[in-house]
């Protein structure tokens, strides 16, 4: 084997389970993420969370964010016996420990001390990293290897990863991008491509499409309450618990601040006003709540212009319309309540794919009354109840949707707001490689369906860059 060279243990089917090894020399390497194949990905009759390759010789564990389809196999990694570092940006550090708690209790274990020796491992391997800083992992007299993480702007703490390795007086730099942002989320900041890459492994998500101008956003998720509130119904918002929460608490209080200002109000079918000021915001996912408040604590990564808003007196994240439903059987009343009553509310529950989780409990309640409304911010996977759901957007008749083995009539208004992408489209992704100022020899494409891959390597080819410096594009 040629030194250095790659090894691909997911994200190669499709986009999840990215898992990428750097072969340094014999015998020593480094892990880019470790994550789950989930869905399509994963093979057929196959444990979608053991390992398939071999972990003798890793000497770390570089994390780019905390998405289980990056972090969700770090469970068999530790039981395969692992006790390197796992390396991180500070906010992923605080959030990680999180998203393996709440996967280990649904996939492996939910007795307490179980929990707690397992939280306890993973919090002595990990190793927070600033932003912007070499960190040397490697340090031999013939060979030297250092890491630096920089924003990529897909969540709190998302970064790409510059893995630097210098053999005697020659050096070679890879770079491992994660998943890169849309450049429209209101907390992060801004994604900088690197300077220098002579090898880029690079996400593939969207290569295939554009993301609709996210800059009306925030007037149409306005027009939609007052959509509910003429209605006198609620708005379902099925959402994840990590990244499209809290892009969505956010906008939200931009709403309900500029309206305070405003003094204006909604409209009901009695022509009488609806105060929005009385409009309660009701987040209903316990996890979503714990990864709420941990944004909160890290509002020193936020952008400009969040942290302005908060040194302003605002919480973005903490409002007073905002209601946190914490047991199971407050969630019930509030189901209950929001169904026996006219009172307007917007509902924020997991899951984002409406597949399980509190959501589908609203669900049952309210898809069946045309007062109420299902808003969709994220995709929906084939074959998924979301995707059905919102087939009734489109106007395919009266849909049915199965839930928890019963059929109910879709007849709330559906709806579905886009400009939440939160990854790079084909465009953002060219324009990352363009940035880089010594462009790679050799780009490869991982974590993106075959089609999208394809498109992407086209777009690159045909980019000014590759075709003065002719770069290889190669699809993993």
């Amino acid at each position: 084997m040629e030194f250095p060279s790659l090894s691909h243990h997911g994200a190669v089917r499709g986009v999840t389970g990215s898992c990428h090894q750097l072969h340094i020399a014999t015998g020593v390497s480094l892990l880019v993420d470790c994550g789950l194949e989930q869905g399509a990905d994963a093979i057929p009759q196959a444990d979608a969370s053991a390992l398939t390759f071999d972990i003798e010789g890793v000497r770390a564990l570089i994390i780019t964010h905390v998405h289980l389809d990056h972090v969700g196999r770090i469970p068999a990694l530790l039981a395969a016996g692992y006790r390197g570092p796992i390396l991180c940006t500070e906010p992923s550090a605080k959030l990680l420990p999180l998203v393996l708690e709440d996967a280990y209790r649904l996939g492996i274990s939910s007795d307490p001390a179980h929990v707690s020796t397992y939280l306890e491992l993973v919090s002595t391997l990990l190793v927070p990293l600033p932003f912007e800083q070499w960190h040397p992992v490697l340090e031999q007299p013939d060979i030297i290897c250092r890491v630096r993480l920089q924003r990529a702007g897909h969540l709190l703490g998302s970064a790409y990863v510059e893995c630097d390795i210098q053999y005697g007086q020659a050096s070679r730099r890879y770079v491992f991008s994660g998943d890169l942002g849309a450049g429209n989320n209101p907390l992060l900041r801004p994604l900088q491509p690197p300077e220098r890459a002579d090898v880029l492994v690079l996400e593939s998500t969207y290569g295939d499409r554009l993301n609709p101008k996210p800059s009306d956003r925030v007037h149409r998720l306005e027009a939609a309450i007052d959509r509910a509130l003429a209605d006198q119904g609620t708005i379902l918002i099925p959402a994840f618990s990590l990244g499209r929460t809290q892009e969505l608490l956010y906008e939200l209080e931009e709403v309900l601040h500029r309206k305070a200002l405003l003094g204006s109000a909604g409209g009901s079918p009695d022509g009488e006003p609806v105060d929005w000021s009385q409009l309660p915001i009701i987040l209903d996912s316990p996890l979503a709540q714990r990864i709420t408040a941990v944004y909160r604590e890290l509002h020193a990564f936020w952008n400009e212009e969040a942290r302005a808003r908060r040194a302003a007196g605002r919480d973005p994240l903490a409002f007073g319309q905002l209601i946190c439903v914490d047991t199971h059987a407050r969630h019930q009343q509030v189901v209950n309540y929001l169904k026996s009553t006219g009172r307007p509310a917007i509902v924020i529950a997991g899951n984002g794919m409406c597949s399980g989780g509190r959501i589908v409990n609203y669900l049952k309640a309210m898809l069946g009354d045309r007062r109420h409304e299902v808003m969709f911010v994220g995709y929906q996977a084939r074959g998924t109840p979301g995707a059905v759901i919102q087939a009734a957007e489109r106007g395919q008749g009266l849909v049915q949707v199965d839930l928890d083995g019963r059929r109910y009539d879709v007849r709330a208004n559906v709806v579905t707001l886009s400009g939440y992408s939160g990854h790079a489209d084909r465009a953002g992704l060219v324009d990352f490689v363009q940035g880089i100022s010594e462009p790679p020899s050799m780009i490869v494409l991982v974590h993106g369906e075959q089609r999208a891959k394809l498109a992407l390597k086209q777009a690159l080819q045909g980019s000014q860059i590759q075709q003065s410096r002719q770069g290889r594009v190669v699809i993993a």
